[in-house]
């Protein structure tokens, strides 16, 4: 009887809202899920909403079952201030955990503004200290916790007045 080591997933790469997972071990083939709605053979989510996901790996032979969680961060890669009650403010989209940390800095890596991440926050306006910024690219960082283990997620946006 051949032993196979038990899958796990070895990594998750999660870029412009498409996720890919990589499982070792087990007996391959796999199916896979986010969040139970379609199973496919493929390992490529596209087009996944922002926040928190689970995902899910089974074999055909029905001895593999593993999930995790997944955190797809997403942001406007812009905002305009248009001062018409629509992109006053700049924020990352779908995050849900209080203690997600997120700071702002301008293109010499000064602090402008650190907020909250969460869809509750009134985000960022566009100022430093009451005075109006700069048309320019802003940079940022996301400091939240993914299956207990601290993470940071860096980018950029641009603020177009």
């Amino acid at each position: 009887v051949l032993k196979y080591a038990d899958p796990v997933i070895s990594n998750v790469d999660i870029s412009n809202n498409t996720v890919t997972l990589s499982v070792v071990g087990g007996n391959p083939p796999y199916q896979y899920s986010i969040d139970s709605v379609i199973w496919q053979t493929s390992n490529v989510f596209t087009g996944v909403s922002a926040g928190d996901h689970i995902v899910t790996v089974i074999d055909t032979e029905g001895c593999t079952f593993i999930t995790q969680t997944v955190t797809v961060i997403d942001y406007p890669k812009f905002f305009t201030l248009n001062v018409a009650g629509h992109n006053d403010t700049w924020n990352i989209i779908g995050m849900v955990q209080a203690s997600a940390k997120l700071y702002i800095f301008d293109r010499y890596g000064k602090l402008i503004k650190q907020l909250s991440a969460t869809d509750t926050s009134n985000g960022w306006d566009g100022t430093y200290n009451g005075q109006q910024l700069p048309s320019t690219d802003y940079w940022f960082t996301l400091d939240y916790t993914e299956n207990g283990t601290a993470k940071q997620f860096k980018s950029h946006f641009s603020l177009k007045r």
